[in-house]
């Protein structure tokens, strides 16, 4: 596949250019110092640029199709991992993937939604967009992590729930309401992390928890910034403003206290270093498994609701 370089990553992948041909010369030419002084300018240029991205730029990268998805973090970051499949009432819905899976020292059950890299492989997966079996999917297997009291982890990514006339016939509406209703009353820790792209009740269909992480340059809000541009100017050409007006950006919300803690990724983002983002994420959850195992699981539900039932209050 080839690499994918966004328009405003352009100047450093100019530079990063220039100094692979130098490096290329600098056993026959004495500009070894010219080659130390372009890796800092490089540097520092992406230190600057990534430092201070706009809400549209950090979408972008939330979207980057070179990112970890689900599975490349299941597999970086836990061991005996175990796929489950099915809801038992209609099909495996390839959208979302999850089983079970041990991560440091805890056994738990871990699912998220799933995108594909390439045209083949996305239509097979939905684009990450969940039909309704796929939320009863998820919800079996919080049922099964209920049952065997493992801590749950839920990894969203996804663009939104599938929104054709055959999810809406087997009842896409009621199978999100579900799991709303019964995430927020399950007795096992859950920790939900956005991953990339959070959309919606897509999103929210599996995004109920007790810890609400993030990593750095993902988006998480009601709608999407094209969408939003749509309804308000009649047009995509202003989804920029769209994404500044919904700060969906991880700052932004832990600031409104809708998510609890931003993960660190990369310089430059989760996908120029899988390895390195999910280390950070497994470091993450392993510190919030630890602090919620110890909470009893009715005060983990009533703190939950407490939680969820803060969120959206203002004063004027």
């Amino acid at each position: 596949m080839a690499k994918t370089i966004l328009d405003f990553e352009k100047p450093i992948y100019e530079l990063e250019s220039k100094l692979d041909e130098m490096k290329k010369f600098s056993d026959n030419l004495d500009i070894e110092k010219d080659v130390i002084r372009l890796e800092e300018k490089v540097r520092q240029l992406k230190e600057e640029l990534y430092r201070d991205l706009s809400r549209w730029q950090r979408v972008q990268l939330a979207r980057h199709p070179e990112r970890p998805y689900t599975l490349d973090y299941i597999y970086d970051m836990t061991e005996s991992f175990v796929e489950l499949h099915g809801d038992r009432a209609f099909k495996d819905d390839k959208a979302v993937v999850g089983g079970l899976a041990s991560i440091g020292q805890h056994k738990v059950v871990i699912l998220g939604q799933q995108k594909g890299r390439d045209t083949k492989s996305n239509v097979f997966r939905n684009f990450g967009m969940m039909n309704p079996e796929g939320y009863r999917k998820a919800l079996r297997l919080f049922k099964l992590a209920e049952k065997f009291n493992r801590p749950v982890i839920t990894l969203i990514d996804t663009p939104g729930a599938f929104p054709g006339l055959e999810a809406e016939e087997r009842g896409q509406a009621e199978a999100i309401a579900r799991n709303l209703f019964e995430m927020s009353k399950l007795k096992v820790p859950i920790v939900v992390v956005i991953i990339g792209e959070g959309a919606s009740g897509g999103a929210l269909g599996i995004g109920v928890g007790d810890r609400i992480l993030m990593l750095e340059n993902c988006w998480y809000s009601v709608i999407s910034p094209e969408s939003c541009s749509s309804i308000l100017w009649r047009s995509w050409e202003y989804k920029e403003q769209a994404a500044e007006a919904l700060k969906l950006t991880a700052p932004d919300l832990l600031e409104q206290g809708i998510i609890d803690r931003i993960i660190k990724e990369p310089l430059g983002g989760a996908h120029k270093n899988h390895k390195e983002a999910a280390d950070n994420l497994k470091a993450a959850l392993i510190e919030e498994l630890d602090e919620l195992i110890k909470i009893k699981p009715e005060k983990l539900v009533d703190n939950r609701i407490e939680k969820f039932g803060k969120m959206g209050v203002f004063t004027e």
